[in-house]
């Protein structure tokens, strides 16, 4: 257990790490921070203001660990339109207010919206806002500032741009835009150059170290003024007491009104998805494999937006880049983001006027890049992959977005997902009566310690997924995990994408988890991520495997033995199993089996009662078959029910010789003496020594399972080991035939 001494004692070690990984993302900040104001249409200063400001509040007192807080990419376009539409003060006073709604949200544990929110509908939204940013700033890299009416004119106009740089006359306009290709040239290239020195600067800061080199060289050694025309270079970067002395007055005159509100939904909105969406990618990142108190974070972004809009910053939000970069130059804990903020404050006291050497197309190429990665055509591949109606969730929130707002793309992304929810369903009233109530249920098997079981029944869809997250989240992540959808219905690609999320996080802590019960679903897409439907009649699959299936495919290459997913009817060998005399079996499927050995194990549906008193149940089974007889009889641990049995005249067989055996296993069978002399001492000393297992026999073979409900991957390899070795013991000691 921790203390606070080795605590302190472990942030002192790792100082230094955090102190140079501060440093690194701070030569990231300083030119993202100016180009992401400037593009907002907002003093270059206020994007390092909300740096220093997030910095700062959000290692102090943050729910994360390794996350870098600053202005973020994501809401560029939606300040561009409260600036340009309310006037800079009313825009402080919408920021400011974004930010006290974040704490609000905070506070009341709504940390948890990006989950109610479609995965393609957030891809379409934040690809929008990426063609935003790139259509704007294209031009201005280029040095040809223009004016149009909404993004999509902006777009179109790329081509004429492109054009018009050919017939500068002006050759400082040309310049000006060299100075942005060649940017972006080294946005686009610098990755690609393995050079662990070089890549100790960040390509942005690169871009403004070459900036301030290329002016100097021009002043200094050629001695003429710089030959990029002034309209294109960074201007107004107040010194540390000009900063505080421009500190300005927010307008909240206009709180009332339609625009107003609805800027300050929007930035809040943004800002949460991306802070959320970050948080959560960044945690997989983490060395430690920590998980970040989502609601205490966003709590500490909103206070960290309400004092940055105070001294005329923009909104504070967890950015993804910088993070990772944090992470990958050795940074361990929040003291990494403290030092940033530090950094950049000293960037600004030492080399504010240097900052004004910096072109501005250089710093429009860093946003360029920023956009087209966030709409890169690699997103539209990877969605098509996933299905065809994801494809259109993800278009139409990217052209509702583009053309409307964000507000209005996102709520179309929902719509039109529910939209194909419905039709993929079939039907209306069971699709509206099941979408808010999965029946997530969740239990530690064998008394605390065994596996954690999750079932969930009916739909679990992006809407009702919150449910089985709370669930899921309350496991440590060291354990194993069950989650199982034989008896859910629909299961949408949101929840895939998330549970997916989650087994890599257990993964690395040393746990499992597992996902069963899809197989008997269908899809249209052989993606791991696509939604699953439940098939209304037993048909033969298509070549769409799931994860399980395949890797059960591969399990059975590894034990040379042959396997099958198709579902079989032909279940007769099963009929004179006591456990089966009063159960309707529907068929088996997800069959591994081996002729040779006589081996066969396999998922099984069969049914318990009649009319509504019916339950459909899935498990797990291995099925042996013996080269001689043996007597029939039933093993499995003896419980309470078991003793409550022993009273109604079902009486236990005891083994003498062994009373472990006798006190800790039910025996059942007609012929006693039979019984006794098969379980030897090797037999008994066999299931004394070996997990717990109903075993049964028929004489000729013999049915091994464990739980009702299907086995994961990790427990099918279990149970082959256990046959194999009890297939050994039988019939080393069994010499009679019954």
């Amino acid at each position: 257990m921790s203390t606070p001494q080795n605590n302190i004692a472990i942030f002192i070690k790792f100082l230094p790490k955090n102190i140079f990984s501060g440093f690194v993302v701070s030569l990231i900040a300083l030119p993202l921070g100016l180009g992401l104001a400037m593009a907002s249409e907002a003093p270059p200063i206020a994007g390092i203001i909300a740096a220093v400001v997030g910095g700062v509040i959000v290692s102090i007192l943050g729910g994360s660990h390794v996350t870098i807080a600053g202005p973020g990419n994501g809401l560029v376009g939606v300040l561009l339109l409260t600036i340009t539409s309310l006037g800079l003060n009313n825009a402080y006073a919408a920021i400011i207010c974004s930010g006290a709604l974040l704490v609000i949200l905070g506070f009341f544990r709504l940390g948890k919206i990006a989950d109610y929110f479609p995965s393609s509908a957030i891809q379409g939204m934040l690809a929008a806002i990426g063609l935003i940013i790139l259509g704007k700033q294209f031009h201005i890299m280029l040095a040809n500032k223009i004016a149009r009416a909404n993004s999509v004119e902006y777009l179109l106009a790329i081509p004429s741009t492109i054009k018009a740089v050919f017939s500068f006359t002006d050759h400082s306009l040309t310049y000006a835009a060299i100075a942005g290709v060649l940017s972006l040239i080294i946005m686009v290239f610098y990755s690609k150059i393995r050079n662990k020195y070089l890549q100790l600067v960040p390509a942005p800061m690169w871009i403004v170290i070459l900036s301030i080199a290329f002016s100097y060289y021009y002043e200094l050694i050629l001695q003429q003024p710089n030959p990029i025309n002034e309209n294109y270079m960074i201007s107004g970067i107040p010194s540390i007491n000009e900063i505080v002395k421009q500190i300005p007055s927010p307008n909240f005159g206009n709180f009332a009104s339609w625009p107003f509100i609805g800027s300050v939904l929007s930035l809040t909105l943004i800002a949460s998805i991306e802070s959320l969406l970050s948080i959560k990618a960044v945690d997989k990142l983490d060395p430690e494999k920590r998980r970040s108190n989502v609601n205490k974070d966003i709590k500490a972004l909103g206070l960290a937006t309400v004092v940055s809009g105070f001294l005329g910053g923009l909104n504070v939000v967890t950015v993804i880049a910088r993070s990772s970069v944090n992470v990958n130059n050795g940074g361990t804990n929040r003291s990494s983001n403290f030092f940033h903020a530090l950094f950049l404050t000293a960037f600004i006291i030492l080399f504010s006027t240097q900052l004004t050497r910096i072109p501005l197309p250089a710093l429009m190429a860093i946003l360029v890049f920023t956009g087209y990665k966030l709409a890169s055509p690699n997103h539209v591949k990877a969605i098509f992959k996933i299905g065809k109606e994801q494809l259109i969730i993800f278009i139409v929130t990217l052209i509702v977005t583009l053309q409307v707002g964000l507000i209005t793309g996102i709520a179309m992304g929902v719509l039109v997902t529910l939209i194909i929810h419905i039709i993929v369903n079939k039907n209306i009233a069971l699709f509206f009566r099941n979408i808010l109530k999965p029946n997530v249920l969740m239990f530690n098997e064998d008394f605390g310690n065994g596996n954690y079981y999750v079932s969930v029944k009916h739909f679990c869809s992006f809407l009702n997924y919150n449910k089985l997250k709370h669930s899921l989240d309350a496991i440590p992540e060291n354990k194993d995990v069950i989650v199982d959808f034989s008896m859910c219905e629909f299961v949408d690609h949101t929840v895939m994408d998330s549970l997916n999320n989650y087994q890599e996080l257990f993964t690395k802590k040393g746990g499992h988890f597992e996902i069963l019960g899809l197989d008997m679903h269908d899809t249209d897409s052989e993606h791991p991520f696509a939604l699953r439907r439940l098939l209304p009649v037993p048909n033969i699959f298509k070549n769409n495997l799931t994860k399980r299936q395949k890797t059960l495919g591969n399990l059975a290459e590894d034990y040379e033995l042959s396997y099958t997913s198709a579902k079989l009817k032909d279940t007769h060998f099963l009929d004179d199993f006591i456990y089966f005399k009063t159960k309707q079996i529907n068929h088996i499927y997800n069959r591994l089996s081996s002729k040779n050995s006589g081996l066969n194990i396999f998922d099984i549906e069969f049914s318990e009662g009649e009319f509504i008193a019916k339950e459909v149940v899935r498990s797990t089974i291995l099925h042996i078959e013996l080269q001689t007889k043996i007597p029939k009889f039933s093993l499995s641990k003896e419980g309470f029910l078991e003793r409550i049995q022993g009273l109604a005249g079902f009486k236990d067989i005891q083994l003498k010789a062994h009373d472990d055996f006798s006190k800790r296993f039910y025996l059942l069978g007609e012929n006693k003496p039979e019984i006794i002399d098969f379980f030897n001492h090797d037999l008994a000393h066999f299931f004394e020594s070996n997990p717990y297992y109903h075993v049964e026999s028929n004489a000729t073979s013999i049915l091994v399972f464990d739980k009702e409900r299907l086995a994961s991957v990790k427990e099918v390899k279990t149970l082959l080991n256990f046959s194999e070795r009890l297939k050994r013991v039988i019939h080393k000691s069994e010499k009679i035939t019954y």
